[in-house]
């Protein structure tokens, strides 16, 4: 069906009046390939989404929108996993394993967002968490 045409072929030049058959036929083959396939993307991506994306005719220009308003996202993910890192104290309503687990899972989403949090500050992070009945932890 050539769904793909638009996504891994450049858009051939608009026939004119001049053109060829074979022109003609290639510029409808990738204009319904490029409708079709921007129909299906945006049925795809959910509404919130959707919304933050302008609207686009090609294809390939609606992909770079969604890839560029991911990147702000990963980026504000990224500050928001920081801050809550960062912010983390243990509060005896769950064991200290289960503590250091939610950590180490932060720091997994941030890797994941290429942000690489080495293991000594990983363990600054969770040394600092615990509150002063864990000082003898701390210290040894």
């Amino acid at each position: 069906m050539d769904l793909d045409l638009a996504l891994y072929g450049d858009e051939p030049p608009m026939p004119t009046e001049s053109s060829t058959q074979e022109g003609k036929a290639m510029y409808e083959q990738w204009e319904r390939s490029n409708r079709l396939s921007l129909m299906l993307i945006k049925s795809s991506v959910s509404k919130s989404i959707r919304g933050l994306i302008p609207e686009c005719d090609k294809v390939t220009d609606f992909m770079k929108a969604i890839e560029e308003q991911f990147v702000k996202s990963d980026k504000a993910l990224a500050g928001t996993l920081m801050q809550k890192l960062s912010g983390m104290k243990h509060d005896n309503s769950k064991s200290v394993r289960e503590h250091i687990m939610e950590m180490r899972d932060i720091t997994a989403q941030l890797k994941s967002l290429e942000i690489e949090i080495s293991k000594s500050f990983l363990v600054n992070f969770i040394l600092n968490s615990l509150t002063l009945e864990y000082g003898p932890f701390k210290i040894s």
